[in-house]
């Protein structure tokens, strides 16, 4: 009985007074459960984006005092001065919450968790992290300290990566340190994984040779972009420089841009090809058919158009072989007005690809009333008219693809969408036959030859328009193909934005960067190669040789 009567007046007296003094050093919150953000991941599931758990450090001035002895511990761990800190909290005098640092590793939070400083407390989040760092940084994009989409397909999809925060009630020591969780309130739900078309091996593989190629050219920038002809899927889309959005330094904002996607230009000669496809649509020309280009220049309303050389009489296949002004020209002017313009429109260009790019260009295919001879002349070779190149690269696809046009896709899909003809088979067909000419020994783009496959290509190079007209010493270099000829799978565009090293024309700048990427893409891929012994090697396709005059 006596055992018992003292139990109870421990119960009542001493317990009671500790249990009060441990209730006052108690608070019961309710907090954010931060939602995990979905990964980003390349089409065979390799991680391109991924969240890692990471502590930010908050206080309540109220309760926080740079007396504490922990102090200069404190500042150490934070890698910053007393003074900085009492800064920050100067900032925010009258506020009960002050983040003092973010983002901080789970060990460090231990060891600030350890010194037991009144008025601290810690958030549990996420930091991005980018595995692939540069060479996918202008395409993902990047999230900000909260770790929500503000650039490229983070932003884009941002909704469905994000997931929704949930929340607890726990139990916080007057240090800030979470004693027991009480219950949950609302479970977090994750974001949701994305998964690409991207083939990270081909990504790292063309932002390695671009930026290779950048550099050695000293040009401002280069993008490429790599798609599957069957599909429309996007395999890689890369721009040089770049950025390492893992340390976000302060670069220049060009290098922030995806510019194969943002960024509008005039194509130049690239688009000679889809002249040429536009007279063999018609059905007035054929590979074979003849023009005369003599005497390799012609005045349109006041304006020289011009070869190089005088090419003479040549035929259709050796116009885009050479590349030339005066047979393009000579062919469009045969057709009806709008008939280029119409089969420009068709393709894609002067609309968005819907690739769901955020800032993505529409490029310029302006229709005028009536036009001119000069208009045309200067469409059907790639000036007055602006594309991205993304744009090119689907116009391309659609060639390899038998005039069959696929949307454009930078996710992972089971299948095509709907297709849309633009082209008659045939035309396609005879179009690749034609365009093997150009990587043949003659032709503009031979140095993006690949051993043991027939490239169909074209190549460019446009001058660069600056404030006060075109810049004459300034060109874009580009190169498209399309591989293997025989049995079209894969398109890629390159270009290469003010090359200053001495080169300047797209089949010696562009073009070998076309052959280098493309030869280990066609290995990992296992496409087989050309069977050369059919039709001939590429490089015994040869010109017509024009009569002196």
């Amino acid at each position: 009985m006596l055992v018992l009567l003292a139990r109870i007046v421990y119960l009542t007296v001493y317990e009671r007074t500790f249990l009060l003094k441990q209730g006052n050093a108690r608070t019961v919150r309710v907090i954010d459960i931060p939602a995990h953000r979905g990964m980003i991941l390349d089409r065979n599931h390799q991680p391109l984006a991924i969240s890692t758990p990471v502590y930010s450090v908050w206080i309540d001035p109220h309760q926080f005092s740079l007396q504490d002895t922990q102090i200069p511990a404190l500042a150490n761990l934070l890698q910053e001065s007393i003074k900085q800190i009492q800064a920050t909290i100067n900032d925010k005098s009258k506020s009960d919450f002050v983040y003092l640092k973010r983002q901080l590793s789970p060990d460090i939070a231990d060891q600030i968790k350890a010194l037991h400083i009144p008025g601290i407390y810690f958030q549990q989040n996420y930091k991005r992290y980018y595995p692939e760092a540069d060479a996918v940084a202008p395409l993902l994009g990047m999230t900000n300290i909260d770790d929500q989409g503000q650039e490229g397909l983070e932003l884009a999809y941002n909704n469905l990566l994000q997931g929704v925060p949930g929340k607890e009630r726990v139990l916080v020591d007057l240090y800030g340190h979470v004693v027991a969780v009480q219950g949950i309130v609302q479970p977090a739900r994750p974001g949701h994984n994305l998964i690409l078309s991207i083939d990270h091996r081909i990504q790292y593989l063309a932002y390695s040779v671009l930026s290779k190629a950048v550099a050695d050219n000293k040009a401002e920038s280069g993008s490429i972009v790599i798609m599957d002809i069957k599909t429309g899927e996007i395999l890689a889309m890369v721009n040089a420089p770049s950025y390492n959005p893992n340390t976000r330094p302060k670069y220049r904002n060009n290098n922030y841009r995806n510019l194969a996607v943002t960024d509008q230009f005039e194509p130049g000669s690239t688009m000679k090809t889809f002249a040429v496809a536009n007279a063999l649509d018609n059905g007035k020309y054929n590979a074979n058919t003849m023009v005369d280009t003599n005497p390799g220049w012609m005045i349109l309303n006041g304006h020289r158009v011009q070869d190089e050389e005088n090419l003479g009489n040549i035929n259709v296949t050796t116009i885009l072989q050479r590349s030339s002004n005066m047979g393009i020209t000579k062919l469009t002017l045969s057709m009806p007005p709008n008939s280029l313009w119409n089969l420009l429109h068709k393709e894609g260009f002067g609309q968005s690809t819907h690739s769901g790019f955020p800032g993505e260009a529409l490029g310029s295919l302006v229709k005028p009333r009536k036009w001119s001879d000069i208009a045309l002349a200067t469409l059907s070779f790639g000036y007055g008219v602006s594309a991205t190149m993304l744009q090119l690269t689907q116009a391309y696809a659609m060639i390899g693809n038998e005039g069959v046009k696929h949307p454009v896709s930078l996710l992972k899909i089971d299948k095509p969408s709907a297709s849309e003809p633009v082209l008659k088979k045939k035309v396609a067909i005879e179009l690749i036959n034609i365009m093997q000419s150009v990587t043949a020994k003659g032709g503009s783009g031979f140095p993006a030859r690949i051993p043991g496959y027939n490239v169909a290509g074209k190549t460019g190079t446009a001058w660069i328009m600056g404030a006060h007209g075109y810049e004459r010493k300034h060109f874009n270099a580009l190169f498209i193909g399309i591989v293997p000829a025989s049995k079209p799978r894969i398109v890629a565009a390159i270009v290469i934005k003010d090359p200053q090293a001495g080169h300047h024309q797209g089949g010696q700048v562009a073009a070998p960067v076309f052959s280098e990427v493309m030869t280990a893409v066609l290995r990992d891929l296992n496409i087989p190669p050309d069977d050369l012994t059919q039709k001939g090697k590429p490089d015994e396709i040869k010109p017509v040789v024009p009569k002196p005059h």
